[in-house]
């Protein structure tokens, strides 16, 4: 069964607009694109799309919650439960920039990581 979506690329400030073709859940074709990083994109988008998360977290004994992130893109479906185990940190001073605050989030593979220190 053949299925037309249209999306817009983030990938540069062209913003394309483009028209991707899937049949069985396979991108076939993929219209509007100015540059292969589009395409490549409209690709990901359409079979497996990744978010980066970026959210912050309490530290205790702080009034400065320490800003946190993935450190690469992880599936869009996993967002609700990276979001839980993010929500279920219980942190203590101090953390440095960099810091792997949860490995392996969402088993994802992919490490949540601390983008500020907090004293």
């Amino acid at each position: 069964m053949q299925k037309i979506e249209n999306i817009t690329c983030i990938n540069c400030p062209m913003g394309c607009r483009m028209e991707v073709t899937l049949e069985d859940g396979v991108v076939v074709s993929v219209k509007g694109h100015t540059c292969k990083r589009g395409e490549t994109y409209a690709h990901q988008e359409c079979t497996q799309p990744l978010r980066m998360i970026t959210a912050v977290a309490p530290v205790e004994d702080s009034l400065m919650p320490v800003s946190v992130k993935t450190r690469t893109p992880i599936p869009k479906a996993k967002i609700e439960e990276c979001m839980r185990e993010i929500d279920a940190l219980q942190l203590k001073a101090p953390i440095q920039a960099g810091d792997v605050l949860i490995a392996d989030v969402a088993g994802t593979g992919v490490d949540i990581i601390a983008t500020k220190s907090v004293q």
